[in-house]
């Protein structure tokens, strides 16, 4: 269920489509942005309980030498186990979803907005009153990704496989950005959306 008293705008996308850039122009008009990622790697610090559940369940060689996560390593543990991988998933995807409530509790702005890449795919839009999602061609997708990570265009292929499908996306949006053009739109239409969304939040309200 989307946060009482909370307008809570769902920000998602695939890879390469330009999440980050929307978020920026959002953070930009003074509105409060959560992001997953960063709520994700929050969980998993040093001395947290779950990465303390990690290292209990993993051995500690799945730890530095400082005592912080070797994600690199974890991800090889699990990446041929789907038993591993669902007990890692149970641990860590509910802190997540529990801190990232937290933090939609403390925003300030007249909305907010949690950035998910796997927010459809991961069921969270029960957590969002509207679902705005970032579009842009697969071929596209495949070009920027490839050029921002210098990953092998096979590698980005293989992350889009693992996410749902562009039409599948679509279909579950409430608004989308289109963002298959010169960046210097985004800002244009990003102010579009947020007087809609200042209306929606002060309904709510």
């Amino acid at each position: 269920m989307p946060q009482a008293n909370k307008y809570v705008v769902g920000l998602t996308g695939g890879i390469g489509s330009g999440k980050s850039v929307v978020s920026q122009e959002f953070e930009k008009l003074g509105i409060d942005v959560i992001d997953a990622d960063v709520v994700a790697r929050d969980v998993v610090k040093t001395g947290t309980p779950v990465l303390n559940e990690i290292a209990a369940h993993f051995g500690s060689e799945v730890l530095h030498s400082d005592g912080s996560l070797n994600r690199a390593l974890l991800r090889q543990r699990v990446f041929n186990d789907d038993a591993e991988k669902r007990w890692l998933n149970g641990l860590i995807h509910p802190a997540v979803r529990e801190q990232m409530m937290t933090a939609i509790q403390h925003t300030t702005s007249p909305y907010c907005v949690l950035a998910v890449p796997l927010l459809i795919e991961n069921n969270l839009t029960t957590m969002v009153d509207r679902v705005l999602v970032v579009d842009c061609p697969e071929t596209l997708q495949i070009e920027r990704a490839s050029r921002r990570d210098g990953s092998d265009s096979k590698l980005i292929e293989n992350i889009m496989r693992a996410q749902i499908s562009r039409k599948e996306r679509i279909k579950a949006a409430d608004d989308i950005i289109l963002n298959d053009g010169p960046l210097n739109r985004i800002p244009f239409l990003v102010k579009s959306l947020h007087s809609q969304y200042l209306s929606f939040s002060a309904t709510k309200r």
